[in-house]
């Protein structure tokens, strides 16, 4: 963390003396479907969900490397405001619906722009702004609200070397998930080849179905598992529960749910690697391999696939539950290599899901660094005399 006082007094101004409001659009139709973005709320631009090819592109708005834009409306999106600043290379098209911004020229000698997206990128600051959006039914937060924020600011000194930490911990991040995505084109690669050579096998000839009951009711520890595959601790209400009917899961065991599969358009199974036993739902089948040549890791890295998911969504029934029942679980194949090619796919794997949980922390780090930077800058130019938010 950056310490000493660069600046000698914090100076305070409205925002809405610093920025100002652009309208460009893309009339010429100079970008296309693939520059369209959106703005998500974790204040990123990312590629957009919606379906575009049926949109008047010449309404869209360009955002220019250096610019901000916003999504006004502030309801049912999770409590933060979707803002961000387009820090590529290269312009970007927004819907009409977007609010777009950038720092005025002569105002660049008292803000710089990723500053400013630091200063946004805090959960104070989502606060703030979520408590001045206005609206019934939809809650919206405006131009004219985010021009009438007092701000106070650092000289451009300050501001750059905080910034300069910032953007040294993204280098660092950015770096991490070049790497990690070079491992998982190298572990798609073994699985592509093992689709193609290696004998499938229906999960009937690898899993055996186990029912141990905790009888005595010593365990209490209660799971379920979410559409990450993961176990987690049960959302359900246990109060007056007999726990001595649900059943054991044990080290190196499976849980698996058919239920909803064809909703969720997701194989709900876990593989349970803790040493200590937990109990999960009767409705839950336990599974352990029956097949020694065949490893548990390697089996759950199948059902880790999006096409192992599409295919139990296609195999599940028709009700309104769209459930998978067990004999069609059962009739789902497995490529199943000769073991060496197993634990070469499995320690890959693994290794490829410790960094990318590595990945993730990072990210998060950086999310959490914002308030702690723009404090420093702050405490470094001056002592703040109350900003929002």
């Amino acid at each position: 963390m950056p310490s000493g006082g660069l600046g000698m007094s914090l100076h305070k101004y409205r925002l809405g003396e610093l920025i100002e409001l652009l309208e460009h659009t893309n009339s010429d139709l100079h970008y296309g479907v693939d520059d369209v973005r959106g703005v998500n709320n974790l204040k990123r631009l990312m590629p957009t969900k919606a379906d575009v090819n049926e949109r008047d592109l010449s309404k869209f708005q360009i955002v220019k490397p250096g610019e901000f834009v916003f999504n006004h409306r502030t309801s049912r999106n999770g409590s933060k405001f979707s803002i961000a600043l387009n820090d590529g290379n290269t312009p970007v098209i927004c819907t009409e619906d977007y609010v777009v911004f950038r720092i005025k020229v002569d105002s660049r000698d008292a803000l710089i722009a990723e500053w400013l997206y630091l200063y946004f990128n805090r959960s104070e600051f989502d606060r703030y702004v979520i408590t001045n959006s206005w609206g019934s039914s939809t809650e919206f937060y405006n131009w004219e609200d985010l021009c009438d924020i007092d701000i106070e600011l650092p000289d451009l000194p300050t501001q750059q070397k905080y910034v300069d930490v910032y953007n040294a911990m993204v280098a660092n991040q950015q770096a991490y998930e070049r790497g990690l995505e070079d491992l998982k084109l190298t572990c798609d690669a073994l699985i592509d080849k093992v689709k193609h050579t290696a004998i499938k096998k229906a999960i009937r000839e690898l899993l055996a179905e186990v029912d141990n009951r905790n009888d005595n009711g010593t365990v209490t520890n209660v799971q379920g598992i979410n559409i990450e595959k993961q176990f987690m601790p049960s959302v359900a209400d246990i109060t007056g529960v007999d726990l001595k009917k649900y059943k054991l899961v044990q080290n190196g065991q499976f849980a698996f749910s058919g239920m909803q599969t064809g909703r969720d358009k997701c194989v709900r199974i876990a593989l349970y690697r803790e040493e200590e036993p937990i109990v999960i739902s009767p409705a839950y089948t336990v599974f352990e391999t029956k097949d020694t040549t065949v490893s548990p890791e390697y089996i759950m890295i199948w059902f880790s696939r999006m096409e192992t998911d599409r295919r139990g969504w296609f195999m599940s029934d028709s009700s309104i539950r769209t459930n998978l029942d067990l004999d069609r679980f059962y009739e789902i194949e497995i490529p199943v290599p000769d073991e060496k090619m197993q634990k070469a796919i499995v320690d890959i794997y693994t290794v490829y899901t410790l960094r990318r949980n590595t990945n993730e922390q990072l990210k998060k780090q950086i999310k959490d660094i914002c308030p702690i930077l723009i404090r420093g800058s702050l405490e470094d130019g001056g002592e703040p005399n109350g900003e929002p938010a």
